[in-house]
């Protein structure tokens, strides 16, 4: 599990960098529609239709693709709540979830360590104040020896817990606490909630949390499956076409054979590979090259150089490219661009369609162990 505790003003639910990903059209699948039968739809910029609550919570969308859970899987905290679903062969699954959480989390805390978590924030303005007094008469008389316990609790309730206990006593005529492994019920007469405005110069608040939550087990299942892939015509050849960006080794080296003149460029190729910041794999084992091409498929390299006769034999000295997934080969220079171009693949700054549109495609070498001269 993977998460983000992204601390907010409850007041200013702002992200500086939401102009990135406020004119995303985003297939989305809201509570309403969700209650109402209707499907999921292409919605136009996320704040447009207040379907998602705020900017933060809507940056942190636009970064992933997202459905929103369930009306009764959204925590009753949650202010707003979404999840990022993957269809598998077990059906579809939540892989990320991505929530505003309120006060929730700070407030437990405070609750638990009897300490008050709160942020200052500086005020320009009239702030409403809302002033809470417990009826220390009311609750001694209630619960004797036990009156400390819930004056505690009470002392450091925020104003989110305030609120809510405010609607409890008004629909319900009590409130229920836990604290210390006991429970108290609450009534109307043993609190005092006032709402007033004041100047003020500096406020305390409670910081809400914006939480992404990302389940990796999920999503690495997710990622497996989807890309695991059986050679056509040839069941026995399953390769992994994960994109390169998110494979774990970008490109494999790969000398024709075992002689001895292969190892300087395979030298080469490595550090400059290194150099590019291109995780990559030597396979300089026996066996034939096809029987290794289909080895490192199987792992889900994505590119695959191989040096052989032609590399040694001509200059400029060049080797091949492999594209794991069409198995289609271009030629190009050791030095340079074949490093960089791998870079380029690797990072996802060009295509393997850019690739072949600039390289001719590669056929088979044109010279054996012995130099070209000579032949």
């Amino acid at each position: 599990m993977a998460e983000i505790e992204h601390f907010v003003d409850p007041s200013e639910k702002c992200h500086p960098k939401f102009q990135n990903v406020a004119d995303l059209h985003i297939l989305l699948y809201s509570a309403k529609a969700q209650t109402s039968g209707q499907p999921a739809a292409v919605m136009p910029p996320l704040l447009s239709q207040g379907v998602i609550n705020n900017s933060v919570l809507g940056y942190f969308i636009g970064r992933i693709y997202l459905t929103p859970p369930e009306l009764n899987e959204m925590a009753h905290y949650a202010c707003d709540c979404w999840d990022a679903e993957s269809k598998t062969s077990y059906g579809w699954i939540e892989i990320v979830g991505c929530a505003d959480r309120s006060c929730y989390d700070l407030s437990c805390h405070a609750r638990a360590t009897k300490v008050p978590l709160v942020a200052e924030k500086l005020l320009k303005e009239i702030a409403n104040v809302v002033q809470f007094e417990a009826n220390k008469g009311a609750i001694g008389k209630a619960y004797k020896k036990d009156a400390k316990l819930v004056l505690e609790y009470l002392a450091i309730c925020d104003e989110c817990y305030i609120s809510e206990m405010e609607t409890q006593l008004s629909e319900k005529g009590e409130f229920t606490i836990e604290t210390e492994g006991k429970t108290f019920q609450v009534t109307k007469d043993m609190v005092n909630v006032k709402r007033f405005q004041k100047t003020l110069h500096v406020e305390e608040i409670v910081p809400n949390v914006i939480e992404p939550s990302f389940g990796l087990g999920r999503i690495m299942y997710t990622i497996f499956e989807h890309t695991f892939h059986i050679r056509e015509g040839d069941e026995q050849r399953t390769y992994f076409s994960f994109p390169a960006v998110v494979a774990p080794f970008k490109c494999s080296v790969l000398p024709l054979s075992q002689n001895q003149e292969f190892i300087p460029f395979v030298k080469e190729l490595s550090e400059a590979l290194t150099r590019n910041g291109v995780s990559h794999k030597v396979d300089d084992s026996s066996g034939s090259i096809g029987r290794r091409y289909a080895r490192t498929d199987e792992i889900g390299v994505a590119f695959g150089i191989t040096i052989d006769f032609d590399t040694v034999n001509k200059t400029p000295h060049t080797a091949t490219l492999r594209d794991r997934d069409s198995m289609r080969q271009i030629r190009a220079e050791v030095s340079w661009p074949l490093p960089v171009l791998v870079g380029d693949l690797a990072n996802g700054n060009i295509t393997w369609a850019d690739v072949e549109a600039k390289y001719p495609p590669f056929e088979g070498q044109e010279t054996g162990k012995k130099d070209a001269t000579e032949l």
